[in-house]
This record gives C-alpha cells, sequence and structure tokens, in this order.
C-alpha cells in the first residue's frame, strides 16, 4: 500500500470535506493519483454515489486496481462502457458506490433520467484544465446543481501550462464547474519543499557531448527553424506571432498555438504558409529523432521526407515543396546523416590503385604512431575488421555505423552499478532490507526503450567504446540495405517510361559548368577534412563530392544509390542475402528479436532481481505504482523528465530506510538540455501566474434559473389568438436531440439558452424543433464527407417526404473562417472577354474543368433537386442556438414519440392484403423509391389513380424533379399518338 507523505495528508485535510467543492492544481510527478485514490476511498459506500468523470480507459483501469490494493474491492470501482445497457445502468447507478462513466453517457443518461441526479452525494472530475463553456463537463454542472445542490464537485489538474492562455482562464473554468475555492501546490509550496528536502536521492549527473556529425546536424536544423519560424513571421505580418520562438518550438503544444493564431485567418493565408506550419512540426520532430533514433533510422526517416516532399501520393511532382530543404542547411543535414552510416568511395575501377595507396599510408601512419610512442593495436585491429567485410555490403560501401553516444554512457553506468553491487556484497554478509537490486532504467518513449533493450541483449562488452552495438547496428544495415534495394526493384519498371519524358526540378541556382572560387575553396577543406578522419578510423579514403553534386536533387542522388543497391543484390547469390523470398524470415526476426535473443528457451523461470535490468518509458502516475512495485534501488534517466525527478524524491522520502543512487543521463548543449530547462521555467512560470490571478479574481455568483420564472411565462404568452385574451403554454419550450449529435457542442449551449434537450434516436434529421421543423447538421467536414458519399442526398429526401420545413444547417466552428473555400481556390477569374483582350481558344479540357466538382455547385444541385429544402449558415454553435430559439418562437412543442417513429422500421405485418406485385410495379416507376414507396401508396389506391393524377398531383407527392421524372414516364407515348 502507498504511503501519504506529510504534505498528501495536508491537501487531503483541506478537500476531503463532502460540504465542500474545490479544485486542486498540483504539480504533475507529486502523486495526484495517490490523493484522488484516498479520497475514493474515504468517500466508498454503498449508501453513497460517487461519480469519476474524464479519466481515459488506461486511467480507468490503474485507479480500479490501486482501489483494490487499498482495500476498496467490493465492488470497488465499477466502469460503465456503451457496452452496458439501459436497464443494467439504472441498477448500477441506484446500488451506490465508485462509478467511471464517460461524459457522453452521463450526459444522455441525466437527460433521461436514468440516473437519480438529485441523489448523487458528489462528483470527481479529472483533467480540470480541459472543462471549457463548450465541453460536456460544463453541461453535465449545469443539470447537476439544478436538481443537486447539496452534493459536493472535486475537481483535479496537473497541468498548470494549460490554464494560462486567454483572459482569466483559472476563473473561466471555475465559472463553468460553478466552484469557489482552488488550491494551488507547485513545487516549491512550502510543505512540499518541506517534505520532500527532508530526504534525497543520490544523484549522478552525466553529461554527454554530441558527437560531431550530431552536433553539425544539429545545428543545422535549429537554423531551419529560424528560418522556417522567421518566414512564418514575415508572411503573416498582421498577426500576433512574437511569442513563438525557437524555445517554445521544442514543445508539441506549439503546433498548437500556431494553427490557433492562425484558424482565424486559415481560408485567406496561402499553401505556401501552410507548408510552413506543417514544416515547423516536422522540424521539431527531427530534433527528438535525432537524438533518440539510431544513426541508420534517422536517415532512412529523411529519405522518406525527402521523398514525401518531392512527389505527390499519385506519383506527380509536388507544387509547393518545403522551403526548409532547399537550404544550405538541409544539405548538411541530408549529407551528415548518410555519413553517419556509411561512406560510398569510387566506382570499381579505380579500387585497386586506391587500396594500394591506402596500405601504404596506413603503414606511414602505424610508424608514425610508433615514433610518438602510441601503440598502433587499434589501427591494425580496425585494419583487420576492414579487411573482414561483409558479403552483403556492397564494394563501394564503406560502413560507418556511428552509435548513439548515450549508449557507451548506459554501458559503462551498468557495468559501475554490477561494480558497485559486488562490492557491497562483499562488505555486508546481510542483504538490505529494503529495495531490490533491479536497475531501472526509463527512457522517453516505446521506441527509445526497444533500441536500448537491443542494445543491451546484443551489447558486446569486449569491443572498444563507439563499437559495443557493432551487431547490432549492422543487423539494423542489412535490413536498411534490402529495404532499399526492395523499394528500387518495385519501382524499377514503373518509372523507367518517364525517365525520358520529364527532368526532375534542380533546386540549385548555379550552372555545373560555373563554380564560384569560394565553393572551390570549400572543397578543397572538405577534402583535407576528409582525408583527416581516414587516417583517425583507419578506413578507406572517402571520396567527397564537388560542390556542383550538391546542387543535384537529393531525391535524385538517392534513387540512382538504391538502383544501385537493387543492381548488387541481383549479382549476388541469394544464399548470402536478403532476398524476397526471406521476407517472411526476415519479419520473423523483426517480431521475436528481443525474446530470442534473451534465450527464454534455455533458461526458464525468473531471473535474479540482480541480474534483472528493466526498460520502460515514461508514462503517467503509473509510474509511482512501478517504482512501488519494483522498489530499485539503482535507477538510470536516459532521457530527462522533468515529472519523473519529482516521482523519484516522492519514492524516496516513501522509503526512508532505502538508499536510491539516479544516474541522470543528458546530451550537452542539445535541444534535450534545452526543452528539459524550458519545460521547468515554463511550469514555474505558469504557476506564478495562477496565484497572482487567484489573488485577484472576483469570484462569480450562481443564479438560480428558476427563481426568475415569471420571464418565461410571459415569452411564452400567444398574442395570436383572437379577443385579447391570453393563454399560457404550460409545456416547457424543448428540442429533440438525435443521440449522435452529442459529440458536438451545440445541445449544451441549447440547454444553456433555456431550451428541454430530449435525446432520442432518430433516424430522420438530427434536431427537431416543431412538428414540422426538422434540422439536419452539418459541419464542414461533415458537409464534404456526406456529398462524397452520397448520403445527404438520401437524409434530403427523407426530411421532404415526412416534414413540411425541412432544414439543412450548415455550421462552422467558432473562431475559424467562415468560408468554403480558400483565397487561393477561389482565384479563378469570372470577368468577360472584351476585344481588347479576347478568350483564348482552348484546345481541351482544362484543370478547372477536370477538378471534381466545388461544394458550392454541388449544394446548387441539392437545392434544385429538393427545393423545399432551406439552407441557413450559421458562424458558430451559439449562432446556431440563437437561431432555433427565433424558429420555435410561436410554434407548438414536438412530440418525441412520433419524432423516433418517422422513419422507423414499420412493422413487417402492416403490409398484410397489399397486392405485392402493383406494389413492385410502383417501385420500378422513375422517382419512387424504397425510402417514399409506403408513403407514395398511402396517398393512392393504386397504380391507375396514380397515372391519372395530373404532373402538380404528381409532384405534391414525390416531389418537383422526381414529379417530373415519373410523369413523363407515365405519359411519354401520348404525345406520340396525338400527332398521328
Amino acid at each position: 500500500m502507498t504511503i501519504l507523505l506529510p504534505f498528501h495528508k495536508s491537501i487531503l485535510e483541506e478537500i476531503h470535506d463532502p460540504a465542500t467543492s474545490d479544485l486542486l492544481i498540483l504539480a504533475r510527478g507529486l502523486g495526484l493519483r495517490r490523493i484522488i485514490c484516498t479520497l475514493m476511498q474515504i468517500y466508498d459506500s454503498k449508501q453513497s454515489l460517487i461519480l469519476l468523470l474524464n479519466a481515459s480507459p488506461e486511467e480507468e483501469t490503474a485507479i480500479g486496481d490501486e482501489l483494490g490494493v487499498m482495500g476498496c474491492r467490493r465492488p470497488g470501482l465499477r466502469i460503465v462502457g456503451y457496452e452496458m445497457g439501459k436497464r443494467d445502468r439504472q441498477d448500477l447507478y441506484k446500488n451506490g458506490g465508485l462509478v467511471s462513466v464517460t461524459s457522453r453517457i452521463l450526459i444522455v443518461d441525466m437527460l433521461q433520467s436514468d440516473i437519480p441526479t438529485e441523489l448523487i452525494t458528489g462528483i470527481i472530475v479529472l483533467h480540470a484544465e480541459k472543462v471549457t463553456a463548450l465541453s460536456l463537463e460544463a453541461f453535465i454542472v449545469r443539470l447537476y446543481r439544478e436538481k443537486n445542490k447539496t452534493g459536493f464537485l472535486k475537481a483535479f489538474s496537473d497541468q498548470p501550462e494549460h490554464i494560462t492562455s486567454g483572459m482569466s482562464p483559472l476563473k473561466n473554468i471555475m465559472k463553468e464547474l460553478q466552484l469557489r475555492s482552488v488550491h494551488i501546490y507547485p513545487r516549491f509550496h512550502e510543505d512540499i519543499k518541506d517534505t520532500l528536502e527532508t530526504r534525497k536521492a543520490d544523484v549522478v549527473e552525466l553529461y554527454q557531448h554530441l558527437t560531431e556529425p550530431m552536433e553539425a546536424i544539429h545545428h543545422a536544423i535549429v537554423q531551419c527553424m529560424t528560418i522556417t519560424l522567421s518566414e512564418l513571421k514575415r508572411s503573416n505580418t498582421t498577426l500576433d506571432l512574437d511569442d513563438l520562438t525557437i524555445e517554445s518550438a521544442y514543445f508539441r503544444s506549439f503546433d498548437a498555438v500556431v494553427r490557433r493564431q492562425l484558424d482565424p485567418v486559415w481560408h485567406k493565408v496561402g499553401p505556401r504558409t501552410k507548408q510552413l506550419v506543417g514544416d515547423l512540426a516536422t522540424l521539431r520532430r527531427l530534433l527528438t529523432y535525432l537524438l533518440s533514433y539510431d544513426a541508420l533510422a534517422f536517415h532512412a526517416y529523411l529519405e522518406t521526407l525527402v521523398a514525401s516532399n518531392t512527389t505527390t501520393a499519385t506519383g506527380a511532382a509536388k507544387q509547393h515543396q518545403s522551403p526548409w530543404m532547399l537550404t544550405d542547411a538541409a544539405n548538411i543535414i541530408f549529407n551528415t546523416a548518410k555519413r553517419r552510416c556509411y561512406v560510398l568511395t569510387a566506382p570499381k575501377a579505380s579500387v585497386l590503385e586506391r587500396e594500394v595507396i591506402d596500405v601504404d599510408d596506413e603503414d606511414a601512419w602505424a610508424a608514425l604512431d610508433e615514433a610518438h610512442g602510441i601503440t598502433g593495436s587499434n589501427s591494425r585491429d580496425k585494419g583487420k575488421g576492414k579487411e573482414e567485410k561483409k558479403p552483403w555490403v556492397p564494394d563501394n560501401m564503406s560502413p560507418v555505423l556511428e552509435e548513439l553516444p548515450k549508449w557507451d554512457l548506459l554501458a559503462d553506468v551498468l557495468q559501475e552499478i554490477e561494480e558497485e553491487l559486488m562490492r557491497q556484497e562483499a562488505v555486508s554478509t546481510r542483504p538490505p532490507t529494503r529495495g531490490t537490486n533491479t536497475v531501472l532504467v526509463m527512457t522517453s518513449s516505446p521506441r527509445s526503450s526497444t533500441l536500448v533493450n537491443e542494445f543491451l541483449s546484443e551489447m558486446d562488452g569486449t569491443a572498444p567504446k563507439g563499437s559495443r552495438g557493432r551487431p547490432m547496428m549492422e543487423r539494423k544495415l542489412r535490413r536498411y540495405l534490402y529495404w532499399k534495394g526492395e523499394n528500387a526493384r518495385q519501382k524499377q519498371p514503373r518509372q523507367q517510361p518517364p525517365q525520358f519524358s520529364a527532368p526532375q526540378p534542380r533546386p540549385a541556382l548555379q550552372p555545373d559548368g560555373e563554380i564560384s572560387e569560394a565553393l572551390k575553396r570549400k572543397d578543397k577543406t572538405r577534402q583535407e577534412r576528409s582525408a583527416n578522419r581516414r587516417r583517425v578510423r583507419g578506413g578507406a579514403p572517402a571520396t567527397v563530392a564537388p560542390s556542383k553534386q550538391a546542387t543535384v536533387d537529393p531525391k535524385v542522388q538517392a534513387r540512382d544509390e538504391a538502383d544501385d543497391i537493387a543492381a548488387f543484390f541481383a549479382s549476388q547469390p541469394s544464399s548470402d542475402l536478403l532476398v524476397s523470398s526471406d521476407t517472411d524470415a526476415l519479419l520473423l526476426e523483426a517480431l521475436l528479436s528481443s525474446e530470442a535473443e534473451m534465450d527464454f528457451d534455455t533458461h526458464y523461470g525468473l531471473l535474479a532481481p540482480s541480474q534483472t535490468v528493466v526498460v520502460r518509458a515514461y508514462t503517467d502516475d503509473t509510474d509511482d505504482q512501478i517504482l512501488a512495485e519494483l522498489q530499485p534501488r539503482f535507477i538510470v534517466m536516459f532521457e530527462p523528465n522533468l515529472d519523473f525527478v519529482r516521482r523519484i524524491e516522492v519514492y524516496r522520502n516513501s522509503n526512508p530506510g532505502m538508499g536510491v543512487r539516479v544516474y541522470f543521463m543528458v546530451y550537452q548543449l542539445s535541444c534535450e538540455e534545452h526543452k528539459y530547462l524550458a519545460g521547468l521555467r515554463r511550469e514555474k512560470e505558469s504557476f506564478e501566474k495562477l496565484i497572482k490571478e487567484r489573488g485577484s479574481m472576483l469570484l462569480p455568483i450562481f443564479e438560480d434559473k428558476h427563481a426568475g420564472t415569471s420571464d418565461a411565462v410571459i415569452k411564452t404568452i400567444s398574442t395570436r389568438l383572437a379577443g385579447g385574451r391570453k393563454e399560457l403554454s404550460t409545456m416547457t419550450s424543448q428540442v429533440i436531440v438525435d443521440m449522435r449529435e452529442f459529440r458536438s457542442t451545440l445541445p449544451s449551449l441549447l440547454h444553456a439558452s433555456g431550451l428541454l434537450v430530449i435525446p432520442a434516436t432518430l433516424t430522420v434529421g438530427d434536431y427537431i424543433l416543431t412538428p414540422d421543423i426538422c434540422v439536419e447538421r452539418k459541419s464542414i467536414p461533415d458537409l464534404v464527407a456526406s456529398f462524397n458519399s452520397g448520403r445527404l442526398y438520401t437524409q434530403c429526401e427523407l426530411m421532404s417526404v415526412h416534414y413540411k420545413h425541412p432544414i439543412l444547417l450548415i455550421e462552422f466552428e467558432e473562431n475559424k473562417a467562415f468560408s468554403l473555400e480558400t483565397v487561393a481556390e477561389s482565384t479563378k477569374s469570372y470577368a468577360k472577354p472584351t476585344g481588347k483582350y479576347p478568350a483564348k481558344k482552348s484546345t481541351g479540357p482544362t484543370d478547372s474543368d477536370r477538378a471534381p466538382p466545388s461544394v458550392q455547385s454541388k449544394l446548387v444541385l441539392l437545392t434544385l433537386h429538393f427545393p423545399r429544402v432551406r439552407i441557413i449558415w450559421s458562424s458558430s454553435p451559439y449562432g446556431t442556438a440563437d437561431i432555433f430559439n427565433d424558429l420555435k418562437a410561436n410554434a407548438f412543442e414536438p412530440d418525441p414519440n412520433r419524432a423516433i417513429a418517422i422513419g422507423a422500421e414499420e412493422d413487417p405485418e402492416a403490409g398484410a392484403g397489399i397486392n405485392a406485385a402493383a406494389e413492385e410495379l410502383l417501385r420500378c416507376l422513375p422517382g419512387v423509391t424504397a425510402k417514399n414507396v409506403k408513403y407514395v401508396m398511402s396517398k393512392v389506391g393504386s397504380v391507375r389513380e396514380l397515372c391519372e393524377l395530373d404532373r402538380k398531383g404528381v409532384q405534391n407527392i414525390l416531389g418537383v424533379e422526381p414529379g417530373n421524372a415519373c410523369y413523363d414516364f407515365m405519359h411519354r407515348g401520348e404525345r406520340k399518338k396525338g400527332d398521328v
């Protein structure tokens, strides 16, 4: 069972009282889940109903497990899912206890009175930072407080950075949750500081330098980000983009912030700006991948970026390419990334001559080393290793296979831990009473965990530093070459025909024959550096391409390289290489690599803790549980993480008699270090803003909506009745809403505007306002998808058949463009040609003719087919709520039972006694469909009666267009007879 620290107890003393409702904002990593579980354990009783809101499935499982450990087992935390029926949910709510439910299920149950709202003891809301005026949680709180004034509401958040944007963000959250008390606990809070600084872990900070190629790539990526950001600011001078800096670009929220700033003018910005926004996210990912991916995976990712930037999904040349890829910094990124993996030497013709020179050169350097007293064993070993070239490596390729510097550091740390354990065993005969010798290695992502796991499994302990992971890297190189060869082999027949039709675009501005003196000097310097590097490594000379080669499109270089690899694979016997027949074996090797190397087939049973290294990725509060279960005395933080540092502090103080040593590894002067420090600074500033806002915050006064019923009564008086007498409409103004519409924010706003929202499963329409008005609501993405699938035609057809006033509501998002198309898409000229500038003769269909019809043209066709359908444009959900109230003014209220029955499947016995042959004939007529055939049969008694109707009568039944089609079909031969 987890131990509560003094600051945990002080927090619980402040918020545990069921008579109060509170908001708690706690710094991440300080045990928020521990507080929530203890609070739920206090409230656990069959006489009370406690609801847990906003918990993800993983959080529900973890909280349920922890409550089970704490003793809340009968029945413990019950989870309400979509598979649970209505009757089961009602029984569950009546039995009381702890229940976790999603917001969408709870809101429908509250509106349908399936849950006794007045009997709810309290609601616990997680992730309070996500609550807004449009969220379902705000809707739930409004319904809760209408019927229940005594129940409590406890809200929790550990994301203070999300509560700092906008005007008075803390006050807005408290207003929507109807709270008047907030508790803020940052890491620098007096109680927390006193508790955690009592016992400190033994921390060893290890600052690792990047390798030269990694430093060059890191600097080039930051340079590309600076260029992209300045270009974005330059092209959007009207926007306030001063807050966007490289430091803020390290975080994932940066992309969302940029997009949010550009949303109001998104329809005005061109494709170039949109490309820049996407490029910033790509470059941010590149910085992370540089420090966490191996050299081959990073190079392969760059190659896919180049391919996707130059060609579209259809294979055509891309119009708007990323500007950063055409810079010198990008050239450094691509070339250096390839040089980390392998070096391509000269063609075979000159290989013999160069090898002879290389041998002499190597001997000369060895003699020089001897003269200086340096043993040449390393260079000889490297030379020997160079001679043993793998058969699957192409002849002109020299593998470099640079390893991440942290791998060697990790190997040294594990060696140190092992020696420390052996020393402790030798000194003390009695094993430590607390903690285990299991080593916990924490990484930033599951991919990093897999990579570290592979390195530790295949590590060659006898190899020198920098080549301990050589076996793993050679296996990855083999797989990479196979991937390149397969790609080239698949693309070869497809790319041969257009090879002569259109040359590839060349981003360079300088012709091949003209090289400036500066570039020549640059070539010479690069060649000298390459020669120096070759002498140190003892490898073959690397041919440095002259500057005019650097101007070639990297896509062309990559394709030529892939073709060479494919040709080499084709010339080799299949027994030595990975060919297409080995695909299954390769896949099996990839899937079972980690299990195979751990020798589980030969060693069954559990390993001793001292022989176990657990590699995990950082998650959320589940890490606290892992620390409590494993009880490690040695923890290696492979990548820095602010939350986990605090978890270790809490873990160390929760286990007083245990010595904990932490190895904190970070790349010096890298984005990893900058991101860690920037995250620390952001959190501190966020807490300071929240504390300042709390000090000057005006608390909202919550009014009782039932108090002012006189105005509502006046509004329901119908002035249309003759004689001036007043009749009161006793029924509350209501709107019937389809269940699926609760994903949107509109039902919440309708309820806030004073309408009674009735959820129902509707077949026709989304909102029923009156017995005659049916509304089908479409957001812009949904509108486009409905047109493409043809679903909208069917929906309008059904509305036209069953309702007098069918309405199509097209709703835009708030703070976004109120436009169906961007400015770039609407640049087509509609000016009439004059004599001075006559229209050009068209030689064939233009691009606009070949393009699919726009949304506007589809809407015009829809209105022609269904003249009774009215289209309402709404700029936001707020505007929609006002429109609905106006449409309902002085109108009758809809009947839920009738709305549900419309369009639903009829009883199969309903068609008994109808002539099946006549019905089949009726279905064959144009304009009569499976949806409206029952309606037509209710209007006419026989097919003859339908044929005898005039054109207007048929149109009244089927609609204008379908009616015309049906009438013309039935009376097609009559005119011809008259003519004869």
